[in-house]
């Protein structure tokens, strides 16, 4: 049974959503078509966080960044830096496991166009708070998109301005963990070489040792 306070898989915030789903799940009855839950590592040294469930992977799949492009680079990364058991994320039972990391959204369900509004982001917020506060202390953050920056600080009831976003930008939050930025997955920023892959191995890289050097900190 999910925690209601980290993850409502019943959530009726947000009108539009709601409809939203309703609209693509008479058309595609097979799709998940619901707020779509965390995976990986329960006790994870390092949370990603994405935008939101893509229309095609997540929402049909029900797993995070699964069975769309979207996935393909994380997942393959994860894999290369001894993270994740297979190369790929294909279902939401196809037996893959996550060893360290746990992957999330800042918005739950797919938003039209993967444009969700302030309005909704802030409506997930509370979820993203109380996910936060259930990871070990040594636990850090990648926020994979500005969006995904934002949402974080807003959990922290920071100023949108205090932490600026940028591609491998390392930040300190008010709780002691670190905070690090990068350019969303997307095929658009793959396509477009935005993001490459050895940029999105160096800071997963960069993550995954900001991580270990956390969880010494925390053993002294």
């Amino acid at each position: 049974m999910f925690n209601p306070s980290t993850f409502n898989p019943d959530c009726q915030k947000c009108p539009r959503l709601n409809s939203f789903l309703d609209e693509i799940k008479t058309d595609k009855p097979d799709y998940f078509c619901a707020p779509v839950p965390d995976f990986g590592d329960e006790t994870p040294t390092l949370l990603i966080i994405g935008l939101a469930p893509g229309m095609h992977g997540a929402n049909r799949t029900g797993r995070p960044f699964t069975g769309d492009a979207s996935g393909e680079l994380l997942y393959q990364t994860l894999f290369d830096l001894g993270l994740a058991s297979a190369p790929a994320s294909t279902s939401a039972n196809d037996g893959l496991t996550l060893h360290g990391v746990r992957i999330t959204n800042a918005v739950k369900c797919l938003p039209p166009q993967n444009k969700p509004s302030t309005a909704e982001i802030k409506n997930c917020v509370p979820y993203l708070i109380a996910e936060i506060n259930t990871l070990p202390k040594s636990c850090n953050l990648l926020a994979l998109g500005k969006i995904a920056h934002d949402a974080i600080l807003r959990a922290y009831d920071l100023k949108l301005s205090t932490l600026s976003f940028g591609h491998a930008a390392q930040h300190t939050l008010p709780d002691g963990r670190t905070l690090i930025d990068s350019y969303h997955c997307s095929r658009y920023n793959t396509q477009t070489r935005r993001l490459t892959a050895a940029m999105f191995k160096d800071v997963l890289t960069q993550a995954t040792s900001t991580s270990h050097q956390s969880q010494l900190k925390q053993a002294v």
